[in-house]
This record gives C-alpha cells, sequence and structure tokens, in this order.
C-alpha cells in the first residue's frame, strides 16, 4: 500500500505526519535491506500512534520491538528486525550514561534536558531521564553517546563528571503513587476524572473536551468515553492516573472503583 493511503487513515498532520512517515521508512529499510532499523526515541502517545500505522500496514507485532533501556520505560525506539534476526538477538544502538554532580546542586529532570538541549542535543536523541539525588542516568542513542561523554560537563552552574555504565546499573526510582477508592455514577471518562484528578465533575468535562486529556496515550475529547480496567488517563498539567480496579454496582447504582494516582 502506498504511504500515504497508509497515512491518510491515521489523521496525522505536521509533525505527527512526517514521523510516521520515517516509521515506515524504517520498517521499509530493515525488510528491503534486511537489516536491523530503528527510530529515534518516540513518546508515549507516538507508541500508540506508530502501533497504529504499522497495524494499518500489516507489519507483524514479531517484526518490531520497543527498546528504551529498561524494563518499563516510557520513551522508546521502535527497533526493526529483518527476517533473520531473533528478537532475543537484537542488539538496540542504545547506551546509558551517569552524569553525577553534588547532592548540594540539587538538579531535577527540567535542568539536565535543559542542559541538553542547550548542547543541541534534540529530545528525539535521549530516551528517559532517570534523576537521583547525586546523578542523572541517562538513555541515549550510540550517534550522541561520544559526543555527550567527551564534551558534556555542566547543566547550569553544576559541574557534571560523565561516564558510560551498563543498562543492570542504572538507578531507576520507585515509582510514587496512591490508591483513590471511591464509587461514580458511570465508568464515564469525566465521572473517573472527577476522582482520578480531584476536580468537580464540570471541571473535568470542560478539559477533556478543550482537548487536554488523553486515554492510553490517545487524545480524547469525548466525556462520555466508557474507561475499562487498566486504562491511563493523563492531562496536561494534572499528571496522570491508572483506572486500577472496577468493582461492584452498589445499592444505589454507583460503581466502585480504585484509581492509582501517579505522584
Amino acid at each position: 500500500m502506498e504511504k500515504s493511503k497508509l497515512l491518510d487513515p491515521c489523521g496525522a498532520e505536521g509533525e505527527d505526519r512526517l514521523l510516521l512517515a520515517k516509521v515506515l521508512d524504517r520498517a521499509a529499510q530493515a525488510e528491503e535491506r534486511n537489516i536491523p532499523a530503528c527510530t529515534d526515541f518516540l513518546s508515549p502517545q507516538q507508541q500508540m500512534m506508530a502501533g497504529d500505522l504499522l497495524r494499518l500496514a500489516g507489519i507483524p507485532e514479531t517484526a518490531w520491538l520497543r527498546q528504551g533501556g529498561y524494563q518499563g520505560a516510557e520513551r522508546n525506539i521502535l527497533l526493526f528486525l529483518p527476517d533473520w534476526m531473533e528478537p532475543e538477538t537484537a542488539e538496540p544502538p542504545l547506551r546509558c550514561l551517569r552524569a553525577a554532580f553534588r547532592p548540594d546542586d540539587r538538579l531535577n529532570h527540567r535542568d539536565i534536558l535543559g542542559s541538553l538541549m542547550g548542547m543541541g542535543i534534540v529530545r528525539e536523541k535521549v530516551g528517559d531521564i532517570l534523576v537521583s539525588p547525586e546523578s542523572a542516568d541517562l538513555i541515549v542513542l550510540d550517534t550522541v553517546a561520544d559526543f555527550l561523554l567527551s564534551s558534556w560537563n555542566s547543566a547550569g552552574r553544576a559541574k557534571l563528571t560523565v561516564t558510560e555504565i551498563p543498562a543492570a546499573h542504572l538507578h531507576i526510582p520507585e515509582v510514587r503513587c496512591e490508591e483513590v477508592r471511591d464509587t461514580v455514577s458511570s465508568l464515564r471518562l469525566d465521572a473517573v476524572c472527577s476522582t482520578g484528578f480531584r476536580m468537580a465533575r464540570g471541571k473535568a468535562v470542560d478539559m477533556i473536551s478543550s482537548g487536554h486529556v488523553q486515554v492510553n496515550w490517545r487524545p480524547c475529547t469525548k466525556a462520555d468515553k466508557l474507561l475499562t480496567e487498566g486504562d491511563t488517563v493523563s492531562a496536561r498539567g494534572f499528571g496522570k492516573f491508572q483506572l486500577a480496579a472496577v468493582g461492584g454496582v452498589t445499592k444505589k447504582g454507583r460503581t466502585a472503583i480504585v484509581v492509582k494516582r501517579y505522584i
């Protein structure tokens, strides 16, 4: 199928369309040249869009992998495999770096990312940034790793000592979340958002209709969308939560839910 006929049903425009075209190019490269090929790092939303496109193109999930450097990575590359390569033997072009600093410098995710952008490193070349009190661990494409090892020595006024580390030595912060138990009139998105984001239902409706909410990393503007157990909801400026469990119906006809809110 022609590329445009695959991209048009996705409804992607501008930068999203260019990104999806590159995904198709990498898939074709692996198939036609019979060598591994990969994308840059993709956000969760971009990964969902790419997955939808690849299914539409008839490319089986066995032909590509998500790789982010560690189990549970949020930002991943898509690695397309030639017929002769088994997933277990695939080596993604990723490297892990540690930027150590003094605890008194109190660097955060924004400080590290801003420093990288200031060096001309675009976001697509960097995966997750895992910040600890004395260091920041990064997963990067191998095309920028050597440059960072030789040239990245500060973030603002803070001095950095950058070294390469094995993936097994990554400092992966513990995911902090809180469980909220509640009952809702229905599993509509606006009702569950009211619990998940601690806001009035009317405000949740406005936020959804304005396009600020994503369900499983896909934009959703329908307040009456019914959620199912395991769905993840995120909103700009409000973080994200997961509908962790759906229970029974109370005598008053309300549905019991458990929401896992990420802190």
